[in-house]
């Protein structure tokens, strides 16, 4: 709930009071003789008094102290005064109140002024962000005010007019007669001052513009167009009325967006829609007239035809138009890089056609070509770095963090911005068009590094296991073998000769016999668990997790009995492992184990209540073998903490 503040009131009172005036001075003027209606029915004032203080309010009770927001409060509400206080004065002079029009016309004097240089003046040099640019725009605010007081100041001491364009003349008790050869070279002179002002008011912007980053060129743009236009009216002289009171009434939601919603509102992409609007209505429409015309001349009383022909030319240019425009205003704004859609099209099909590798450079190639940037990188974070750069992006270069389904997977790398115009706005939809394509392929690429590792790592495995058999073998079982034979053979030697050595060597051979079942069993065990024959899959694992605490539940859905070997050994591992963790590590009261059949894959989940994964965890030899027997199958595993604690070790195999 919004908490009603004084500078809230007063602004809320500027926002329902300026616009009552202003309209309540159309409705005077509407009701004067034709002989007291001077100049035209809208101006800026009009414009200023109806828009400016609402918009003002509204950004005031969002950020009460922004600078901006009080200037557009004060000069509408003195825009509303000056349109009110003036159309009034007319009123009372067309009744014969002779006196009070004088007094109002001071009041529509110093209304136009303050207006003049709070909105004109100051509020340019105070956009977007409610301070000036530097100290030095100072002599600017002061060139403005001095200009314009001096004006205020001259029309208000100066004589009757001559000639007198209304009826009767205003008295002026103020008047200084002595000023009158003088007033039109002041009013010059103020004049100069007063436009001065207002077009290095918009030089300011323009200056900005130029020396800003990227999100805050964005936000000036929305002011710098609307201030460029209201100038261009003013310059243009009285005889533009209708479009520079129309366009002042734009200049505050155009600050609007630029102080609140510039993120999401492309300057560019109005000017450009608005391009090729104009250009598609201008051809359309000289199409459908000249061939209207020339068909009038050529089947006379025909016009329905004709229309009816204009109208199929029309329709059928229209789409092809509206197409050659929207290239050549993409051309003009931003050179050939184009729509950030076409781009992503473009990206598409690249990395369909490549492998991740290949992907990812193009990623970088057309990243470079569509932000017109020196260079553009991909650096790829996590396992094996790698690093993939189009150009030079310098020695400072803008990072942009990668991120696929939460997870910060590389980091986009900019370098100096090309030549172009409206860039800062472009080059933001590019990036977020573009960025989720990159995060994808970074993902890819460090997935492919990671299953070659994986891949590297099994082999590795495997071979070593080889070895080690080969090595319990030859030099343990094999050894115990030979062993064996001989003493089988003293043993048979001296059976008849010495019955007791004999007796003592078969003791010997019985005890070694023992030793090679248990190196034979302990092979056997290592190469596949006996319990998965003895049992089956699913009472091996509730053997398992019988052994020990935490109490631990298990449960089975779907039918296990007839997987493939390679899966049993795999679930039975990982579980056993993840076990192990939980007694370790966890501290936990409680477990669970869950085992899925589905269709295609199975499911396996481990799950405890314990202490979680750490802030920073580091995958360990467990958690990495849990990895390596799912990925060998092609399967995943990995261990997250739960949200209501624990941690929960979760595999999918396919079948």
């Amino acid at each position: 709930m919004v908490r009603i503040t004084p500078p809230r009131t007063v602004a809320a009172v500027a926002a329902v009071a300026s616009p009552l005036l202003a309209v309540v001075g159309l409705m005077i003027s509407a009701g004067l003789p034709p002989e007291y209606r001077l100049g035209p029915p809208g101006s800026p004032d009009l414009a200023a008094g109806l828009t400016f203080p609402a918009v003002g309010a509204f950004l005031i009770f969002h950020r009460p102290r922004l600078t901006m927001a009080w200037l557009m409060c004060a000069g509408g509400l003195a825009g509303g005064i000056s349109e009110f206080s003036g159309r009034l004065m007319l009123r009372l002079l067309a009744d014969g109140e002779l006196a009070a029009a004088g007094y109002l016309r001071w009041a529509s004097v110093v209304g136009w002024a303050v207006c003049g240089v709070s909105l004109a003046m100051l509020l340019p040099l105070f956009s977007p962000d409610g301070r000036l640019p530097s100290r030095r725009w100072w002599p600017v605010a002061a060139l403005g005010i001095v200009s314009i007081s001096v004006e205020m100041a001259r029309q208000i001491v100066r004589p009757a007019p001559n000639p007198n364009l209304l009826p009767v003349v205003i008295p002026n008790p103020l008047a200084v007669e002595a000023l009158r050869p003088y007033n039109e070279v002041i009013s010059s002179v103020a004049w100069v001052g007063i436009i001065g002002a207002v077009v290095l008011s918009l030089l300011s912007l323009a200056v900005r513009f130029r020396h800003s980053g990227p999100v805050v060129r964005r936000q000036i743009a929305w002011p710098l167009m609307a201030f460029t236009g209201y100038v261009l009216f003013m310059v243009l002289g009285d005889q533009w009325w209708a479009p520079a009171t129309i366009w002042a009434a734009l200049v505050p939601i155009a600050i609007a967006f630029s102080v609140t919603r510039y993120r999401l509102y492309g300057i560019d992409t109005i000017i450009s829609r608005a391009f090729v609007a104009a250009g598609v209505l201008a051809v359309v429409s000289g199409v459908y007239f000249g061939i209207g015309a020339l068909s009038s001349l050529v089947v006379s009383q025909q016009h329905q035809i004709a229309g009816l022909v204009a109208a199929l030319f029309a329709g059928a240019f229209f789409q092809p138009l509206r197409r050659m425009f929207q290239r050549l205003v993409d051309r003009m704004m931003y050179g050939r890089v184009g729509d950030p859609r076409l781009l992503a099209e473009r990206l598409t099909q690249e990395v369909r056609s490549a492998d991740p590798a290949r992907a990812l450079s193009s990623v970088v190639t057309v990243l470079q070509d569509g932000l017109a940037v020196e260079g553009a990188a991909v650096e790829v974070v996590g396992g094996k770095p790698r690093y993939v750069e189009s150009g030079d992006v310098g020695d400072s270069p803008r990072q942009i963090p990668l991120i696929w389904h939460g997870e910060t997977v590389g980091r986009l790398l900019l370098g100096r911005p090309g030549a172009r115009r409206f860039a800062a706005a472009h080059d933001e939809r590019v990036l977020s068009t573009l960025a989720p394509y990159a995060a994808d392929v970074a993902h890819a690429v460090r997935m492919a590094a990671d299953l070659q590792r994986s891949r590297e790592r099994i082999l590795t495995a495997r071979e070593e296991e080889r070895r080690r058999l080969r090595r319990d073998l030859h030099d343990g079982l094999g050894q115990t073998l030979s062993t064996m034979a001989m003493t089988i053979n003293m043993a048979r030697s001296s059976l008849k000769s010495s019955p007791d050595s004999a007796d003592t060597l078969l003791r010997d051979l019985r005890t070694g016999m023992d030793a090679v079942s248990g190196d034979i069993r302990e092979l056997v065990y290592g190469l596949r668990p006996p319990a998965l024959d003895d049992l089956g899959l699913a009472s091996a694992v509730r053997s398992l997790a019988a052994e020990g605490p935490p109490e631990t539940t298990v449960e089975v859905t779907g039918e296990l009995s007839d997987l493939p070997a390679a899966v049993e050994v795999a679930v039975y591992r990982i579980v056993q492992e993840a076990l192990t963790n939980v007694r370790r590590h966890a501290h936990a009261t409680s477990a669970y184990i869950t085992l899925d059949r589905g269709p295609e894959v199975l499911r396996l989940r481990v799950g405890d209540n314990g202490a979680g994964l750490p802030d920073r965890p580091r995958a360990g030899v467990g958690l990495t073998s849990m990895r390596e027997r799912a990925a060998e199958l092609g399967g995943s595993c990995g261990a997250v903490t739960a949200p209501d604690g624990g941690t929960v070790v979760e595999a999918v195999l396919p079948l």
